[in-house]
């Protein structure tokens, strides 16, 4: 695997180390100021919590590291139709803030399972919903997370995929367990800052480097590896030339990738169930202080989810133009070369471009995005799950649990 650029200069460590004693410090912060002292407390941060800390902890719940491998990778290999996906969201969030979330908070429930219990009745169906969303988060969202950090990590700074991963989850976990929701709210609210504005810095330099944005869409259409043969094979040309409907969001019906009645009304009903029913995102509009913050948290986190067609879509495909034969590689044992592994280069589209195109020091700001966005998701999901096992399972096991018994089984 190629690594010839490393972060091993003064400047880039330094920004990094800056970050994680700036996000340790607003993580203890937190901690301190805030009552975590009851179940209320800690798994709802008291609902006290303000519109933007809610709005933009929405934002870096949902942003994981998985975005900027996944979503850049695929639009290197597809186009903008994946941006679809994240302005699905904008309806969504808007729907659970005056939809749902008045709903949870007048049936007065902490966990989604438990709402289940009291509209349907019956333990069996919140023990299930529990134990089904655990395995979920592990399965899905966790360790995709922890290995799109670990890819981005050992291609900057060439560590070990398990070691990087280790220290990773030890810094989370710091102030994920001592802190409780509110510790995981506003270190998210830091993280969403951090994460638009260094890589709005990068789509910057995207643009820079590919001459404005209708050179971007030619050179583009253009961005085809030159190795297309192995052996006496010669690769069939629709592996690597861009698609025709590049930049289209809603493409044919029957010959297209993402077909647009999948991405309008298939993806509703997904990202229905993500925006507002799930305890990752409905927890932190619990923690309001009232339903005009909650709506006014929802509405932010709208906004904020315009950006990454912006900010992780289009650099992705600008990787493509600027590194063509690693991103688009074809010829499986070129993409081995390149990236370790056969199938194709595309996961590397934005961590490659962070680490060719940024100077000295602004690469460390952009090693931190990708931290940044890998930790504020693993965080929720963290708080989440001790939320739904401490309030859904450990409640069943032990009847009459007293308060400071339920913090500890949290943590």
């Amino acid at each position: 695997m190629e690594t010839n650029i490393r972060i091993n200069n003064a400047a880039d460590i330094s920004v990094i180390v800056i970050y994680f004693l700036v996000v340790l410090a607003v993580g203890l912060w937190a901690m301190y100021s805030t009552n975590r002292g009851t179940v209320g407390g800690f798994f709802l941060a008291g609902r006290s919590m303000v519109w933007w800390p809610i709005g933009a902890s929405l934002f870096a719940s949902n942003i994981g590291s998985g975005h900027f491998v996944g979503i850049a990778g695929t639009a290197a290999a597809g186009g903008i139709a994946i941006g679809g996906y994240e302005w699905n969201a904008l309806i969504f969030v808007v729907v659970l803030g005056w939809l749902f979330v008045p709903i949870y908070i007048k049936a007065g429930v902490v966990t989604m399972p438990e709402y289940l219990r009291k509209r349907f009745g019956g333990k069996r169906i919140q023990i299930y919903l529990s134990v089904l969303s655990l395995i979920l988060y592990i399965f899905t969202k966790i360790s995709a997370d922890i290995f799109s950090g670990a890819v981005f990590i050992q291609l900057a700074i060439g560590l070990n995929l398990y070691l990087a991963i280790i220290i990773l989850l030890a810094i989370t976990a710091l102030y994920t367990i001592t802190g409780g929701l509110a510790a995981v709210i506003y270190t998210d609210t830091l993280q969403t800052f951090i994460m638009v504005v260094g890589s709005f810095i990068l789509m910057g330099f995207a643009f820079a480097e590919v001459g404005g944005y209708d050179a971007f869409m030619q050179k583009y259409m253009e961005a085809i590896p030159s190795n297309i043969s192995y052996g006496n094979t010669t690769i069939s040309a629709e592996c690597y030339t861009p698609r025709k409907d590049s930049f289209h969001i809603f493409r044919d019906a029957v010959t297209g990738d993402m077909p647009w009645p999948a991405l309008t009304f298939g993806l509703s009903i997904l990202a229905m169930w993500y925006w507002c029913t799930d305890q990752v995102i409905v927890q932190r509009c619990l923690s309001g202080k009232n339903m005009s913050h909650v709506k006014a948290g929802c509405i932010m986190c709208g906004y904020l989810k315009l950006l990454p067609m912006f900010i992780i879509v289009m650099p992705g495909m600008i990787s493509r133009i600027l590194y063509t034969d690693v991103v688009a590689c074809v010829v499986p044992e070129v993409c081995q070369q390149y990236c370790g592994t056969a199938v194709g280069c595309t996961n590397i589209a934005y961590p490659k471009m962070v680490v060719e195109l940024m100077p000295n020091g602004l690469r460390g700001l952009m090693l931190s995005v990708m931290l940044a966005s890998l930790m504020s998701s693993l965080t929720s999901i963290f708080n989440s799950a001790s939320t739904l096992f401490t309030m859904d399972i450990y409640t069943k096991i032990r009847s009459r649990p007293s308060e400071k018994e339920l913090m500890l089984a949290g943590r």
